[in-house]
């Protein structure tokens, strides 16, 4: 008893976030999340403080550590200086390096979020790119983004970004010797291995569950995990 609590722990982020909580509810109170979501930070907060590893570990493969916006009003708030929003960035770590995230759908999104923002920052220097956002990809977006997307350096260039060239201006082309640093930070902080880890973690769940995953965003386990949503992830009326 303990195992999962201790490594949560070693986060410098989850013993500054959790101190003692006293269970008054303010966090809950003021979290813009419980207002739509099956999600109480007090009844993480109080879980967490059991040391329970069968409850953290449930709670590791849940859908409810997904639904926290990182707002940290829950910070502002709460009388004992606790950081429900810490822990989560935690809990949220902890299952990605497990493995756990893939046994709920707010979980196995973190494969698709990787291979958007999280590979056009180390490709672009941004975490959005008008090019890459594939109507296909975003059928919502109607005929008017299929148009903008055709022709996205005009509009680009009618919108004063200076999109794809050197020099100043929006969205401007990043030098190659920034990018390497970037890949740099990732590298020593260790972003780079949790990226592997979702990747891996992700082609294990996608062959489990007769899926087919290929590279980039043109596949089927990227589609279903896009569209699928077996779950009544809002809250009870």
């Amino acid at each position: 008893m303990g195992k999962l609590y201790d490594k949560l722990a070693e986060d410098v982020r989850f013993t500054e976030g959790l101190k003692a909580c006293l269970n008054c509810g303010t966090c809950t109170a003021i979290c813009p999340a419980a207002e739509f979501y099956n999600y109480q930070p007090r009844q993480i907060v109080d879980l967490l403080q059991s040391r329970d590893d069968a409850e953290i570990e449930s709670l590791l493969k849940s859908e409810t550590i997904w639904y926290c916006g990182e707002c940290m009003s829950c910070v502002t708030r709460c009388p004992r200086g606790n950081a429900p929003g810490l822990l989560i960035t935690v809990l949220r770590a902890v299952s990605q390096e497990l493995g756990y995230f893939v046994e709920s759908e707010k979980g196995r999104q973190q494969l698709a979020i990787k291979r958007t923002v999280g590979e056009w920052i180390l490709k672009y220097g941004y975490c959005l790119y008008p090019s890459e956002i594939l109507p296909a990809m975003h059928p919502e977006q109607g005929p008017i983004w299929e148009w903008e997307h055709e022709n996205i350096d005009a509009v680009m260039h009618r919108l004063g970004a200076n999109y794809r060239k050197t020099g100043p201006g929006i969205l401007r082309k990043i030098p190659q010797e920034d990018l390497d640093e970037v890949q740099r930070i990732f590298d020593e902080t260790g972003a780079t291995e949790r990226y592997r880890q979702i990747e891996e973690f992700s082609r294990i769940k996608a062959e489990e569950m007769g899926i087919s995953l290929g590279e980039g965003l043109d596949n089927d386990y990227i589609r279903h995990i896009y569209t699928t949503n077996d779950i009544d992830h809002t809250k009870d009326a």
